[in-house]
């Protein structure tokens, strides 16, 4: 089994399209197939659904975004703490769809990465059981690359505070003091 990569492949520049109106407009989550989620593990097992997931949240209307984003966070941070395999590969793109404006549970999106960002289970687990580092697939190694993940971006943090909409503005400013403990 793979180790989810640690890159950042949605920090690459984003397709743009030029609309019928001539306006360019933005096409989000263009790096999703260059992750091997099927060679990857979330919590329910493969994580291939996670792009699924990921669309849902950009492009789905309210409730099937917040739907989405609910079961990202059951395969990815469950229970609010345990992160799994896929997480930190999932990372960028947390990011990606916190800056949309479109995304309609931006605030839920931002939650997310601060939960993954204050995720110490495994690595609190394996101070009081030592073997579970010596085992072939490490849990401790994946929050620490998840935590990265979200470390790697937080020079994004200051477009998101600005946001007129106080939930993004209080989820990004929790997220931010997780960031600098």
């Amino acid at each position: 089994m793979r180790s989810a990569s640690t890159e950042q492949p949605s920090s690459e520049h984003p397709v743009r399209h030029t609309s019928p109106t001539g306006m360019a407009r933005t096409t989000p989550l263009t790096s999703l197939s260059r992750v091997p989620w099927r060679d990857i593990q979330d919590s329910t097992g493969s994580a291939a659904a996670i792009p699924l997931l990921l669309n849902g949240i950009a492009w789905g209307d309210a409730d099937t975004a917040r739907s989405a984003l609910e079961d990202l966070r059951k395969r990815i941070c469950q229970y609010g703490f345990v992160v799994e395999q896929a997480t930190a590969a999932t990372v960028p793109f947390l990011w990606e769809l916190a800056q949309l404006p479109h995304v309609t549970c931006r605030a839920g999106v931002i939650q997310l990465l601060k939960a993954i960002a204050d995720a110490r289970q495994w690595e609190s687990t394996a101070a009081a059981y030592p073997k579970l580092l010596n085992h072939r697939e490490n849990p401790v190694v994946w929050e620490r690359a998840a935590r990265q993940a979200v470390r790697a971006r937080r020079g994004d943090l200051s477009r998101l505070m600005d946001d007129q909409d106080t939930k993004i503005a209080r989820a990004t400013t929790e997220l931010a003091r997780a960031l600098a403990e």
